[in-house]
């Protein structure tokens, strides 16, 4: 780590009335006061409020709240500019650049305090509670958080409603004034809700007023706390902290010294500052593991997306039926999807086209009455079905220089996973599993619990941690969104905790605009295994008699979603049979880098379009990706980012002329150009369309 400078400051003994702080380059500005001992806030964006004075607090459950009678102890304040390297990610160092101030508050009735630490961006403000150690409070328990956001204006809101077990809604796109969660179409495949009101809306929320700022209501480092959601006043355009309760209604459990999440507002004039932020990962804790080396990118294909389009099952017994069993003994009917012939075609399939891993979903027995009945032992995370070979598989993956990904699906039953996790962890280090696909559907258990609670965001990060210890990578699904972690414990490689592809194959699907409105939302904390590369658009393909669903985008743009969607893992999620069909696109999936050395975005706008361009990390190779919504669009690309003096091939993958999402999502062109820095390529997207280009030097 590069510290360049660190400057402190400390105002000892003495009432603050008010308190400024500025970004490092003086565009955003809070203003920190004690309104009759109530700790309040704003934020001000190029002299303009865009965060209306709004109180701050804890609350607990034994009384005497940390919310008013307050005054200040000491004032500190601190410059930091400082550069570090992630292990993956979309580009190779990162700057960590703000202001931070830090107020150390007395409640002189109670002798208690509390510390509030801001840190001012360049694109935002963040702010955290600091529970400091003192004979007046040890151990302690939050009953509720009372930080507020009061904005400025009925701004236009891209939301998800506060649901403590699911993020995986499409999103909404109105005025704040009209949010409301009964509003939303429940047929969407999601399989357990908890929307906690009719106000209640989830964080990262993102916004845009009517003076074209952009806002950004998030948080950052959630660690042994629950995960925030927003309650709002849609006639006053205010927000509050929502926490979610445990099984008994308490929010978290804590014992000073300690720190809470920290609480973010970004804000930019151009949406391309709030989509590009490191603001996040910067303000999680430096990596805690010692020798990364192991902690590879990665891509694969693997036996998943077949059960979901109905082509195999997950259960040995093809039937998801436990009953037929009923002399004890699985009759299996050819459904299968995870046996050793069909893994080792997929292995083959792998070593064929240069990728990395192999997932092999459904390998393990317990799948015939996995989900909806809340029970305990549903899976032991070790033993095989009949018809598939684990050392015999794992054999065959070697021979072909090709790495298995393990598989755990937890049904929701934590309690039985973590009695398990060491012994699922010994399998997979003695076949040489170097990752493991979590998965957390259905009602948790310990029962009462919700996904987005203290305990289930301590268990996500336990894994993590576990996983680490056994230099083993994970990539989470139906977990709590992430909130930068990644940046501490670097293994956890990618999660879900969204919306993902899978979703068009069995639901009303994804909208054309989901995957332009992710970046700036659920991508803003970590990596997302979205699952792209969906080459066979429509389901009635493999049913034409029963399926209508169908993938909301064309085949142009499965492609632009690798590189627009960052993950160092990324699934080329398609059959292999459908790939063979199309070859020449397929071609782009093979080339395109998933580490990267430098990102740029282009051209960006919630909602409608983004467009970046991606240098590998490992070579002089770009990549540029480019989505929009459901609006066909028209755009030049200037491609002044390439090394100058310099000619590159570019090969562009496009959207045909009669290209469209329902109509014709898989018309698509591929032409070769020659260019430079000083080149422009003319693009055009589809109704629901994008576009993939990959640019390679010519020696």
């Amino acid at each position: 780590m590069k510290k360049i400078s660190i400057i402190t400051l400390f105002l000892v003994g003495f009432q603050l009335a008010a308190q400024t702080l500025q970004s490092p380059s003086g565009s955003v500005k809070l203003k920190f006061s004690l309104v009759n001992g109530k700790p309040s806030y704003e934020v001000f964006y190029k002299n303009k409020t865009v965060v209306n004075p709004s109180f701050m607090g804890i609350k607990l459950k034994e009384g005497n709240d940390l919310t008013a009678e307050f005054t200040v102890e000491n004032n500190g304040q601190k410059v930091v500019n400082e550069t570090w390297q992630p292990v993956l990610g979309e580009q190779s160092s990162i700057r960590n650049n703000y202001n931070e101030l830090t107020l150390n508050l007395l409640q002189k009735p109670t002798k208690r305090k509390l510390n509030i630490i801001f840190r001012v961006y360049n694109e935002g403000v963040a702010f955290r509670y600091e529970f400091p150690k003192q004979p007046n409070m040890n151990y302690f328990i939050i009953s509720d958080e009372v930080s507020e956001f009061n904005l400025t204006g009925d701004h236009k809101a891209f939301w998800l409603p506060g649901d403590f077990d699911s993020q995986e809604y499409s999103y909404m796109e109105t005025r704040l004034s009209e949010v409301n969660t009964e509003n939303i179409d429940m047929n969407n495949g999601i399989g357990l809700k908890s929307i906690a009101g009719k106000y209640v809306v989830q964080s990262p929320l993102m916004m845009k007023t009517s003076d074209k700022v952009y806002l950004n209501i998030f948080e950052a480092a959630v660690v042994n706390y629950p995960v925030m959601h927003l309650d709002l006043a849609p006639n006053d355009f205010k927000l509050k902290s929502r926490l979610v309760p445990n099984a008994i209604g308490d929010k978290a459990y804590l014992q000073a010294p300690c720190v809470s999440p920290w609480r973010t507002i970004m804000v930019s004039d151009d949406a391309r500052d709030i989509v590009s932020s490191k603001m996040i990962l910067n303000l999680n804790e430096p990596s805690r593991i010692d020798d990364t080396s192991w902690i590879k990118p990665m891509k694969y294909v693997g036996i998943w997306w077949e059960m979901h389009v109905g082509k195999s099952t997950w259960d040995y017994a093809g039937s998801q039926n436990a009953q037929n069993a009923a002399d004890g003994k699985l009759k299996p009917t050819g459904k299968h999807g995870a046996t050793t012939e069909n893994a080792k075609r997929y292995i083959d399939f792998a070593a064929k086209h240069g990728f990395d891993g192999v997932l092999v979903e459904g390998w393990n027995a317990g799948w015939e009455d996995w989900f909806g009945n809340w029970k305990e032992n549903v899976f032991d995370f070790t033993t095989p079905y009949p018809d598939f070979d684990l050392k015999a598989v794992n054999d065959y993956a070697k021979s072909k220089g090709v790495k298995m990904i393990m598989h755990h699906e937890t049904s929701g039953s934590v309690s039985n996973y973590e009695r398990h996790l060491d012994r699922a962890i010994d399998l997979m280090k003695k076949y040489g599993y170097p990752a493991v696909k979590s998965g957390y559907v259905g009602r948790i258990i310990p029962r009462g619990e919700f996904h987005d609670g203290q305990t289930m965001v301590n268990h996500f990060n336990f894994v993590a941690q576990r996983m680490a210890e056994n230099k083993l990578m994970v990539n989470s699904h139906e977990s709590s969104r992430p909130t930068g972690y990644s940046r501490t414990y670097p293994n956890y490689i990618a999660a879900e905790a969204a919306r993902g592809n899978e979703f068009n194959a069995w639901s009303n699907g994804n909208p054309p605009m989901h995957e332009t409105i992710l970046p700036f939302t659920r991508l803003l904390g970590g990596p997302m295994d979205y699952t792209p590369g969906i080459f066979e658009i429509k389901m009635s393909a493999y049913d034409p008699n029963k399926k209508t669903e169908q993938v909301h985008t064309t085949l142009a743009k499965q492609l632009a979603l690798y590189v627009t969607m960052y993950s160092p893992l990324q699934m080329a999620a398609d059959l292999p049979e459908n790939y063979e069909k199309h070859l020449d696109a397929f071609q782009f999936i093979k080339d395109v880098a998933v580490d990267w050395q430098e990102s740029k975005y282009l051209e960006a706008e919630p909602g409608d379009y983004l467009t970046v361009a991606r240098k590998d990390k490992r070579s002089e190779n770009w990549f540029v990706g480019a989505i929009t919504d459901e609006n066909a669009r028209n755009t030049e690309i200037k491609l002044d980012f390439l090394s100058p003096n310099k000619k590159y091939k570019a090969t562009v993958y496009e959207d045909g002329k009669d290209a469209d999402w329902q109509k014709n999502p898989k018309s698509y062109v591929i032409k070769t150009i020659q260019v430079t820095s000083k080149s422009k390529i003319k693009l055009h997207l589809a109704q629901g369309g994008g576009a993939a280009i990959s640019l390679t030097p010519i020696n």
